[in-house]
């Protein structure tokens, strides 16, 4: 035998052993690694009255949901306006890991026979009794200073809560891509400190009302969240952030909405 050479069992041991701890080290970098940024579609179904709201929704809860689930689209919200009572429409806020999962999401559910069959009687109704005027889409990608949806306890337990939905419009692109920054560069964590729970932040991509940015808090009542809202307000880091000349005029107006979940949301 060479002086140099090992044993053939001596070499196999030091190869598995090798092999363990290297596995077990690039498995310990993939873990390390931020997810990838999601895309968020906020679609709302403009219905005129409570009926047939109430006939969308069980469209949705009946066939939309599970066809999304055999597709592997989970956390999906579903809610209705708890601020305007004339307002009939069904809010969707739908997650997409990638832009692939959003561009096949049609051609699937026209495959799904289980879908088909499902929403059968929605897809029945006929053109002079229009069960929506339209549906109002916008499509967004998650802020990378928060990738993906983040649900407190109490919204994964179906505990009451509620949500505000949030629209930061812009004057021009440049301001806008500024406010996403000042979000990724501490305001979002102040939300999280002062416990305004953010579900999700996503910079409008596609929309009527670009440029913009969109975002979502919850809370467990109208009264903690209220009080979360003063918790942020008086912030010493949000009372030096707002402040700053680079983040002068982002915002040009503000749009929100109070928003109850379904039953069936997964939000």
């Amino acid at each position: 035998m060479p002086r140099n050479s090992l044993p053939l069992n001596a070499l196999l041991t030091f190869l598995a052993i090798s092999s363990l701890f290297f596995g077990v080290a690039d498995h310990r970098c993939a873990a390390e690694e931020p997810p990838m940024q999601e895309y968020y579609e906020l679609r709302i179904y403009r219905t005129p009255d409570a009926a047939k709201r109430q006939a969308v929704s069980d469209y949705v809860e009946q066939a939309l949901l599970p066809a999304l689930a055999r597709q592997g689209i989970d956390r999906v919200g579903v809610f209705t306006r708890t601020d305007d009572d004339t307002d009939f429409a069904l809010y969707m806020l739908i997650p997409y890991k990638t832009l692939g999962a959003f561009s096949e999401l049609n051609g699937k559910l026209a495959a799904d026979t289980a879908y088909a069959e499902a929403a059968r009687e929605y897809f029945a109704v006929p053109m002079d009794k229009p069960l929506y005027t339209r549906i109002d889409s916008k499509f967004m990608k998650a802020f990378a200073g928060m990738p993906v949806i983040e649900q407190p306890e109490y919204s994964l337990n179906k505990q009451p809560r509620l949500f505000e939905l949030r629209t930061y419009e812009s004057h021009n692109a440049d301001k806008a891509r500024l406010k996403v920054e000042m979000f990724n560069e501490g305001e979002i964590d102040i939300m999280r400190d002062v416990k305004l729970a953010p579900l999700f932040y996503g910079e409008t991509l596609i929309g009527s009302d670009v440029p913009n940015l969109t975002y979502m808090l919850t809370a467990p009542d109208q009264m903690a969240h209220d009080e979360h809202w003063v918790g942020f307000r008086t912030h010493p880091e949000w009372l030096k952030m707002k402040v700053l000349d680079k983040y002068k005029d982002t915002v040009s107006k503000i749009n929100r909405w109070y928003l109850a979940p379904t039953a069936y949301s997964q939000l």
